[in-house]
């Protein structure tokens, strides 16, 4: 009996933004592998673009999950988002950096996993992948794959692009930075490319950090930033209720709020969204749990 509803459905898997919190999603990733769930469409914002780029790329397979976790791995140890960002901010508005130094490692990271500049969306079929980017010029989302012809690196680094680490990209007559920014979790952009089913994998954490005192413009600026991420969420999932497409919103936490640059926590977050996914997959279909095989994909 199929978990989900059968073709022609087109059951789209939507990954949103949130950094470092993205190891949830590789969890979550794993547990629909082993329940047999596959998607038709996969559309990711930041992160979740670049999981979902991965999944694409390499396969939503037990050899593509395994080179996105050791993916994940290595970003770990490579410190990609450093948390002095304050600091990079400043030193970039004052033009102290060089702002193409993260654009450079980010790129290189790609690279050296398998996403080259020679591939383009229409390589992959199937899934249909697509990365959902901020077009400052345009002042709307702007999705990479609508044209097959688009190179998926430009797709996954305008998607990523977030400031103060990544300056925005300029592309032809586009001036792209991270989507987050207009759809954290894009399930817009799945409704427009042609989803009939949705299974939204949410990041967005509206707990304040422990150690962070309730006043400042710092305070302000993360209560500010997570009102406008929330009534982004609300109202795309408004639009899918609407349009009578079913969306299984996962919100995937961690037992402590994890900043988006804090990868010290990848471990411990893959088994959370693993066993949160297998949470939502029995309360969905009450099955019986597959016997689980995390031992041999994540470190204990």
């Amino acid at each position: 009996m199929p978990l989900f509803h059968a073709s022609p459905t087109r059951l789209a898997f939507v990954l949103g933004g949130g950094g470092a919190r993205g190891a949830l999603q590789v969890g979550a990733l794993l547990a629909l592998l082993e329940a047999g769930i596959r998607p038709d469409i996969v559309v990711g914002t930041s992160i979740g673009a670049v999981n979902g780029t991965m999944i694409t790329v390499h396969g939503f397979t037990p050899e593509g999950l395994d080179k996105l976790i050791q993916a994940w791995r290595q970003a770990q140890e490579a410190d990609l988002l450093p948390g002095d960002y304050l600091r990079i901010a400043m030193r970039t508005m004052l033009n102290r950096i060089g702002r193409e130094t993260y654009l450079q490692q980010m790129r290189a990271f790609f690279l050296e996993n398998g996403i080259t500049p020679e591939l383009r969306f229409q390589d992959f079929p199937s899934p249909r992948l697509y990365c959902v980017a901020t077009d400052l010029n345009d002042y709307r989302p702007y999705i990479f794959g609508l044209n097959p012809k688009e190179r998926i690196l430009d797709g996954v680094m305008a998607s990523a692009a977030i400031p103060p680490w990544i300056p925005p990209l300029h592309l032809d007559k586009h001036w792209l930075m991270d989507g987050g920014a207009l759809s954290n979790l894009p399930v817009e952009p799945a409704l427009r490319v042609g989803a009939t089913e949705i299974i939204a994998m949410d990041l967005f954490d509206p707990r304040p950090p422990a150690d962070r005192e309730a006043r400042g413009i710092s305070t302000f600026l993360d209560r500010l930033l997570t009102s406008l991420e929330h009534r982004q969420v609300t109202m795309e999932l408004a639009l899918a209720q609407a349009r009578g497409v079913p969306v299984h919103h996962w919100r995937l936490q961690f037992w402590k709020v994890v900043p988006v640059w804090d990868f010290r926590y990848t471990e411990e977050l893959f088994q959370a969204g693993y066993a949160q996914a297998w949470a939502f997959l029995r309360q969905r279909t009450r099955a019986s749990r597959k016997p689980s095989r995390w031992r041999r994909w994540f470190k204990r």
